[in-house]
């Protein structure tokens, strides 16, 4: 791929997350996506071929670092190390792609209408993964015996909420925007919470 057309799908994709982000997959023109990615709008089609392909594509360029996130899961057995660096990925992915993340929210809220089956499985075999990883943590005695699924779904919820309520939290904290100094407090603070609240031990411990 040339250096001029990736360029070019990275600022399509990244126009179309804001703008099916605020409105809508219904709603969106893709006139809008082309007027906010300053291209003609022939190159939408000429790069995606559709309205529904580029939708994919948002929705791809943030279900892909979602599932590279487990990497800590399969690179650490020391469960402190994996939750810690498990946490903290989630956290970058909010703020790295804030809009992709609130047009994935909104699908899933949606009952997941247009998002593919392959991404489906891949999310689903991920969560087995993921949840299997925390069963043996479990059964070692490095953990509290709890439902790891749900320990995952408070997870996700504790990390994505940066995204997908971004203006909550910005509102609340009383400025424009996040910094590095805010996204390093919510690592810390989620973090202690899983670490102290499940009783996660190091490995050493054994």
């Amino acid at each position: 791929m040339s250096r001029i057309r990736a360029r070019n799908e990275e600022k399509i994709i990244r126009a179309a997350s804001r703008v099916f982000a605020e409105h809508g997959y219904a709603a969106t023109k893709t006139a809008d996506i082309a007027e906010l990615a300053q291209l003609p709008k022939p190159n939408i089609y000429y790069y995606f071929g559709s309205k529904e392909n580029l939708y994919r594509a948002v929705l791809e360029s943030v279900t892909e670092p979602l599932l590279a996130a487990s990497e800590p899961f399969e690179q650490h057995a020391d469960p402190v190390i994996a939750l810690t660096a498990y946490i903290r990925t989630k956290l970058m992915i909010s703020r790295d792609y804030p809009y992709a993340s609130k047009v994935f929210a909104s699908e899933i809220m949606h009952g997941a209408p247009r998002l593919p089956e392959d991404i489906i499985a891949r999310l689903s075999e991920q969560t087995r993964t993921l949840s299997d990883k925390l069963s043996q943590w479990m059964g070692q005695g490095l953990m509290e015996q709890l439902e790891p699924r749900h320990l995952l779904f408070a997870i996700w919820a504790s990390t994505q909420t940066y995204a997908d309520f971004n203006w909550q939290i910005t509102m609340a904290l009383g400025k424009e925007e996040l910094d590095d100094t805010d996204y390093d407090q919510a690592a810390e603070v989620i973090t202690r919470l899983v670490i102290e609240g499940c009783r996660v031990r190091p490995l050493s411990s054994l």
